[in-house]
């Protein structure tokens, strides 16, 4: 696990309480850093909708209600729901393309309903985590992320000429180039704290140039009061679901995966950055975020806005710069967003930015999730089966996204529906996925009960598989070494948790050239084996009984892998081998 490379020492953990006073100071900063970029991707969306005022004021003050109740919720771990940390929330940007196309072809009502169903995908993603592990992989989610900036960043384009028609052709182009130019260099010069209003300063600029020109319109903050709640627009769900309804649903549904994994990945950076100590991550806390964003979607759902998302770069860039992550600060930034959604006249101020600031700014964004996606490929690094299913799902993802082909085969409504790049990609990323995984080295599967008793079985096991893979005795030795201390390992709590029914142990085997990868599927609550391992030194000459497994494993292991999941614990170890 590498070290933390921050500005500043963590002063408080998630756990560990801070001072009031001190959560709603971080809290101002957290409300601050997601304040444009909340009010900007709402706005973007409901414009480019085509919907009116009211349904922008309402939009952006539910948008913000929302991102502040579900940062709060975060704070907490309620059964499954929450993370524990510091997690700040906003509207997610990847939807916008999707809002426009169902707002467009068939009214807010289906927007909104879509949003309800696939909200359920979250939370089922949460819970079947473990399962779906395999399926979703970051070549998919990276590869479906690079489709989703490249859908969108037409949107970006065509804001920049969003102006007054009495406003010079040059006009979107001047606004748009200097808000971008401003925007890089703020953020390639920004240090520290200034990091916060380096976005603002971007806008600032872009506003600036706009004025020049005359093409700011000031009226909707002169009509706007200083505190309230918006007018309500007619909002509604469609209970009688039509065709463009389900051939809309998949690409939702996609999307909603995508969301979920993004989510994973977020969290897993959240918390590796909120320790003092790197400590190995637990996915029972990455379940409970995602579980938590199912219900933020669902709530966009009813209130007609773009769903809610977790953003690790600005979660961290608060705990980097304050050294507080105690969980008290969600609840400040909650507190903060709420007050700032009521201030009507600020909102108003933030709605008055003109269409090429608005692009300029999706521009970017759009710029660094390609990039994210990107990153999340080669994350694992990327072998030719891989740049396989990145290349086909891509090649046919951005040849096929609106082309006549698929209108030729469904008719003009669907195919202009089904002809979705994000989803064709997604589709085939995920099939080629399946396809690899089916085609791969045949696996080896044992199941058994969690108990010292099932070790012949284990070994039988182990030794047929190094006989098949013709390994010589020193490797089936480490093999069965590796099998059998593994099993003690997981084995060294499970004596004092109480339990009506025999804990369970799936053993699967997949060879790979020169090594194997075992990984050991539990129904145990343990600590992290990870972390065990981590906190072992060499210097102790005696080990003790409890920590003499955990030595052995990692002798005769290559390496050693333990995700804890709600209910299962997945241990992943490789034994290196030779005929």
């Amino acid at each position: 696990m590498a070290t933390r490379n921050v500005e500043q020492p963590i002063r408080f953990e998630p756990e560990e309480p801070c001072p009031p006073s001190i959560a709603l100071v971080v809290g101002f900063q957290g409300a601050a850093l997601v304040l444009a970029p909340t009010v900007l991707n709402v706005a973007i969306a409901i414009r480019s909708s085509g919907l009116d005022d009211t349904y922008l004021s309402w939009g952006v003050f539910a948008a913000m209600l929302i991102c502040a109740g579900i940062t709060a919720l975060q704070a907490l771990q309620l059964w499954r729901f929450g993370a524990g940390h510091v997690v700040l929330a906003w509207p997610a940007a990847m939807f916008i393309a999707i809002m426009v196309s169902a707002v467009t072809r068939s009214g807010i009502e289906t927007f909104a309903t879509l949003m309800i169903a696939c909200s359920l995908i979250q939370v089922a993603l949460a819970w079947w985590l473990p399962t779906l592990r395999r399926i979703i992989t970051p070549v998919v989610s990276g590869t479906v992320t690079m489709l989703i900036a490249v859908s969108v960043l037409p949107i970006a384009f065509d804001s920049i000429q969003d102006l007054p028609a009495d406003t010079p052709a040059v006009a979107g182009p001047a606004i748009a180039g200097v808000t971008l130019l401003v925007s890089v260099i703020a953020t390639l010069r920004a240090r520290g704290r200034w990091r916060i209003v380096a976005p603002f300063i971007s806008i600032l600029a872009g506003c600036i140039v706009a004025a020049g020109f005359g093409a700011l319109d000031g009226e909707h903050l002169r009509s706007s009061g200083w505190f309230g709640i918006p007018e309500l627009p007619p909002l509604g769900l469609d209970f009688t679901p039509d065709k463009q309804f389900w051939a809309l649903l998949p690409t939702f549904a996609i999307l909603t995966l995508v969301l979920g994994i993004k989510t994973i990945s977020d969290g897993v950076v959240i918390q590796q950055g909120s320790r003092r100590r790197p400590r190995a991550i637990d996915f029972r806390q990455i379940q409970g975020m995602v579980s938590v964003n199912g219900i933020g979607m669902f709530l966009a759902g009813i209130a007609g806005t773009l769903p809610t998302m977790a953003n690790s770069s600005y979660s961290l860039s608060l705990i980097n710069l304050t050294g507080v992550a105690a969980r008290r600060v969600g609840f400040g930034v909650a507190i903060i967003t709420v007050t700032l959604a009521l201030f009507t006249k600020f909102t108003a101020l933030l709605l008055t930015i003109p269409g090429p600031v608005l692009g300029a700014y999706l521009m970017l964004a759009m710029g660094i999730l390609f990039v994210s996606g990107c990153q999340t490929i080669l994350r694992n690094g990327l072998d030719p089966q891989r740049m396989l299913v990145v290349a086909l799902a891509c090649a046919l993802g951005l040849g096929l996204d609106g082309h006549p082909i698929t209108t030729d085969l469904f008719g003009d409504e669907l195919g202009a529906l089904l002809g979705n790049g994000v989803m064709i990609g997604a589709v085939v990323a995920i099939g080629m996925t399946l396809l690899l995984e089916a085609m791969s080295t045949r696996r080896s599967r044992l199941d058994v009960t969690l108990d010292m008793a099932s070790l012949p079985e284990l070994h039988e096991f182990l030794d047929q598989l190094a006989s098949r893979l013709s390994w010589n005795e020193a490797s089936t030795l480490r093999l069965r070494s590796a099998g059998e201390e593994t099993l003690a390992s997981l084995l060294l709590q499970e004596d004092s948790i109480e339990s009506s029914h025999s804990p369970r142990l799936i053993v699967a085997a997949r060879p790979q050239d020169t090594m194997v990868e075992l990984e050991f599927i539990a129904t145990t609550r343990q600590e992290n084996i990870e972390d065990q391992l981590a906190y072992l030194t060499d210097e102790e000459a005696v080990p003790t009984v409890d920590d003499l497994s955990l030595r052995l494993l990692r002798y005769h292991t290559s390496a050693v892998r333990h995700q804890k999941y709600q209910g299962v614990d997945i241990v992943t170890v490789q034994v290196d081998g030779s005929a």
